[in-house]
């Protein structure tokens, strides 16, 4: 950054690296700490030597590209750059700053450096005058230099008719344009560019360049106030003077932290670090009594809701990576804190509290009820430990009721497999079965061996004939897997087998099961041949198993495929459902006969 300007007093004795003030009124500290010099850039090393190696060597391009975030530095090199090719003693990388042409660049008043604005300037016609003055050469300079800012903005005529004069101007006529959105600009401009890309500037830069400009000022800041503005300004330069700025217009003749959180209407970091231990304590009382005593402070909602993500980013941050070497949102007295914080804390955990926290900010955008989303974020913040990973659950699904690994006893989906692992109601649950309907009677467990007689009381408690004879076009009925049945009709019977499927049916049916056995099942129905289902003879009649035994057969030598034996081994997989030709390879006359010509073309 540049040096403080002199004062209005002596404008008139140009001093190097400083720009020239105006008689009258105030210039803001951005404009007064601009780069007057390659070697005042902060943060942009890399763009800067690469410019400097080009005057140097004499191979300065006809056009530039300057993209990046906002307030990084870019339209500042686009004019220490033109400084440097148009400076009495140049082109050179290190411009005088007290010649006619640098003084009058450096306060935008050149008649040979053009400061053209793409968002007001951006129809063909603005164009078309820029091609027809190129070809006239400079007034005074070496060269006629075009900056173009937010160049984004053209549309798409005017880039169209920018194209040949980018791509072969005058050997006198250089163009540097600057945009934030590089994305938004025609392939065919970026290839007639050199591109530089300008970096956020890092946190410690931006405070170490406020102290000087606080120096400059006569003013004095805390270290802490200092880096509390530069992290507010996410890696803008001139965010960070413009805040500063403001600060040094609000506060005493010493800024402190609170000043900036009086200004900002933040929460300190204490009160933040409160906040934050009281949700991860699961006070849910405490968080929504402290937010409330925050807000009647004064301090915004959102601004609160922006340092807690901070703040759970941080500890994510230190969960995963530690706290050496890592850029965090807080103090250096609070990392403790949040370390331990951090390390009590599932990973997991973490990053679903997070997630509530940026919903939340995006929920909030538009919405008059900031305050009510950030205190539902803290009670669901409160509630994350009582959540449970998808591998907890897997877990518990497969464990028996003993708490040991159902996954060796779980049964095949056929009709002779083995007793499933039955989970006995509480004694509550049966004494409510009993006062349903159940008139007492004992509980039927339902296995393979019992299907038969269980669903047969499940026909007799029937009291819908035109479901009763719809079920009766079955001619299969399994256990599929843990709670769950499959009744398959044969092929012919969609009809029944869709009536048989509709929600209510489903219900009934599903109601009738946990009446007499006092545990949950899921019944499915299907069509086509299956599991129990009808047997198929060949057309030559030589195959004459029955159909379940055949089914089971066809099981068997799937199961012993790599793929399916490794699939229940590892996941505790089973057999729903095989379909059709399963397995089957298909003979070589089947095959999909070579594409002729024709079809090629």
């Amino acid at each position: 950054m540049a040096k403080r300007k002199p004062s209005p007093a002596d404008a008139s004795e140009a001093v190097p690296g400083t720009a020239a003030a105006p008689p009258e009124g105030y210039t803001v500290l951005a404009r007064r700490y601009r780069p007057q010099s390659f070697l005042d850039l902060v943060g942009q090393e890399p763009v800067a030597q690469a410019l400097t190696n080009a005057l140097q060597s004499n191979r300065v391009a006809h056009a530039y590209l300057f993209t990046g975030a906002r307030g990084v530095g870019k339209t500042s090199t686009a004019r220490i750059l033109a400084k440097a090719l148009n400076c009495e003693r140049g082109p050179t990388a290190t411009p005088c700053g007290t010649c006619d042409s640098c003084r009058a660049i450096a306060a935008g008043e050149d008649v040979d450096v053009l400061e053209i604005d793409g968002a007001s300037n951006r129809g063909i016609d603005e164009v078309r005058e820029i091609r027809q003055n190129v070809q006239f050469r400079p007034t005074r300079s070496q060269y006629k230099i075009y900056i173009i800012d937010e160049v984004h903005m053209l549309t798409a005529p005017a880039f169209n008719a920018l194209l040949k004069t980018l791509e072969e101007p005058p050997p006198h006529v250089k163009f540097i344009f600057a945009t934030t959105e590089a994305q938004k600009i025609p392939i065919t401009i970026l290839s007639r560019c050199q591109r530089f890309d300008f970096a956020g500037i890092a946190t410690g830069r931006i405070v170490e360049r406020l102290k000087q400009v606080v120096v400059g000022e006569g003013m004095q800041a805390d270290d802490e106030a200092l880096e509390l503005v530069a992290r507010r300004a996410g890696g803008s330069m001139r965010d960070a003077q413009s805040l500063l700025d403001q600060l040094l217009a609000f506060g005493d003749s010493k800024l402190t932290v609170e000043h900036v959180h009086r200004l900002l209407g933040t929460a300190n970091e204490d009160r933040v670090a409160e906040l934050a231990a009281a949700v991860l304590a699961r006070d849910a009382k405490r968080a929504l009594e402290m937010l409330g005593a925050a807000i009647d402070e004064g301090i915004q909602p959102g601004e609160i809701l922006d340092q807690l993500i901070d703040y759970w980013r941080d500890l994510m941050v230190v969960n995963s990576a530690g706290v050496e070497g890592q850029t965090l949102s807080v103090g250096s007295k609070h990392r403790d804190a949040v370390k331990g914080q951090a390390q009590a804390a599932s990973l997991d955990a973490l990053l679903a509290g997070l997630d509530v926290l940026v919903s939340s900010k995006a929920r909030a955008r538009g919405s008059n009820h900031g305050r009510v989303l950030l205190e539902m974020a803290l009670v669901r913040l409160s509630r994350l430990g009582d959540l449970v990973s998808l591998a907890q659950l897997a877990q518990w699904l497969a464990q028996g009721p003993d708490g040991k690994e159902a996954r060796a006893a779980a049964p095949r989906p056929t009709q002779t497999a083995g007793p499933l692992p039955r989970l006995t109601p509480p004694p509550e649950a049966v004494k409510k079965k009993e006062l349903n309907g159940t008139d007492g009677a004992a509980l039927l467990t339902l296995t393979p061996q019992t299907l038969t007689e269980v669903w047969q009381r499940v026909l007799e408690k029937i009291d819908r004939p035109f479901l009763a004879n719809d079920l009766g076009k079955s001619d299969s009925l399994a256990i599929s897997g843990p709670n769950s049945l499959v009744m398959r009709f044969p092929p012919g019977y969609n009809r029944p087998c869709e009536r048989c499927q509709e929600p209510t049916q489903v219900k009934f049916l599903e109601g009738l099961l946990r009446q007499l056995t006092g545990q949950p099942w899921n019944l499915r129905f299907e069509t086509g041949s299956g599991v129990g289902g009808p047997s198929t003879p060949s057309a030559a009649g030589e195959d004459t198993e029955t159909s379940p035994a055949r089914l089971r057969r066809q099981q068997e030598e799937a199961l012993a495929a790599p793929l399916l034996k490794r699939a229940v081994d590892l996941l505790g997989a089973q057999v729903v459902r095989m379909d059709d030709g399963f397995g089957v390879v298909p003979p070589p006359s089947a095959a999909r006969p070579e594409p002729t010509e024709a079809e090629e073309a």
